[in-house]
């Protein structure tokens, strides 16, 4: 939901190191540029709130909801299906196929018919990356129970009792091209499947589809993330490039984007108790490929239901 390294002879934190020339002040052009960039990566990391679940605020997300839910239903016609699948009470991973670049139009969706159909008084939880949650503009996702990506925040809200939605996938998957947007990515991650062993929880597949309809995904940009070093200072390990409005070509979606109205369907699947399907010491590989092809059989089902990409 960062790596370190050594370059040179010099210890960079992780950063890329470059080698200096004699010449005006000593500094190259790539020394200026990568103190500039360890500058910004810096600023960025300083902005990222520590996690603190009572940021959820039952009463600003009551006060929202209605019209939002109005919002997301006459610009994504938001259907959300099998809720009723989800334990009506305890904590429970909720597992999803992510899309829609970085404005995650089936997380709005999903967010908000759970807080209708469960009640906003019910803890839920949302893990997004670090870099979302440091721009000013979403500071309201803290309201609404969105916490940074990490291990340690997941297991503290999964041991408050809260039910908790994960995306393995990241943004390696909602930022796949446009012509792969009815496939299931998760990278081969299974940290999602530890996660619910060790805190004995029971897994809910989330499938949605009509977020990749909401702009045109051209590439993610592996190679130009990693020229950049932007996996080592932002843990971003894609650069997408989409075509979408206002900017039309747009480099990084760090400023967002404004979507199409893609018809959102969310499918809830009925929930996975691990070791009772798998066994009291159940391999990952096998979990993470029943899981995943269950994901995909429900997501080509939604597929073949579509007419036309968003129109729905």
């Amino acid at each position: 939901m960062a790596k370190t390294g050594v370059a040179g002879t010099a210890s960079t934190n992780g950063h890329l190191a470059t080698t200096e020339e004699p010449g005006g002040d000593g500094r190259t052009r790539g020394s200026l540029l990568g103190r500039a960039l360890r500058g910004i990566a810096q600023q960025a990391q300083s902005r990222i709130p520590r996690a603190d679940l009572d940021e959820r605020d039952p009463d600003f997300i009551r006060e929202r909801l209605p019209m939002m839910w109005l919002m997301a239903s006459l610009w994504f016609r938001g259907e959300v299906r099998g809720l009723g699948n989800v334990p009506d009470s305890g904590p429970v991973l909720l597992v999803g196929n992510h899309s829609g670049g970085n404005m995650t139009p089936d997380t709005i969706v999903f967010t908000l018919a759970f807080n209708t159909y469960f009640g906003v008084e019910r803890a839920f939880y949302q893990l997004a990356h670090n870099l979302v949650l440091s721009m000013p503009q979403l500071g309201s996702l803290r309201k609404f129970g969105t916490v940074a990506a990490s291990p340690d925040n997941a297991s503290k809200a999964l041991e408050s009792g809260a039910a908790l939605l994960v995306y393995p996938g990241g943004d390696y998957e909602v930022h796949r091209p446009s012509w792969q947007r009815n496939r299931v990515d998760f990278g081969r991650r299974k940290g999602f499947i530890r996660l619910a062993l060790e805190q004995d929880v029971p897994i809910v597949p989330v499938v949605s589809i009509g977020g990749q309809e909401t702009a045109l995904f051209l590439s993610r940009g592996e190679r130009l993330a990693s020229l950049l070093r932007l996996d080592r200072m932002f843990r971003l390990k894609v650069l997408p490039i989409s075509l979408a409005l206002p900017w039309v070509l747009n480099i990084g979606d760090m400023l967002g984007h404004i979507p199409l109205p893609a018809k959102i369907t969310i499918e809830t699947l009925p929930p996975i108790d691990l070791r009772a399907q798998f066994g009291p010491d159940p391999d990952l590989d096998e979990i993470y490929d029943h899981l995943t092809q269950l994901m995909q059989d429900t997501l080509d089902a939604l597929a073949l239901e579509r007419r036309l990409p968003v129109i729905g």
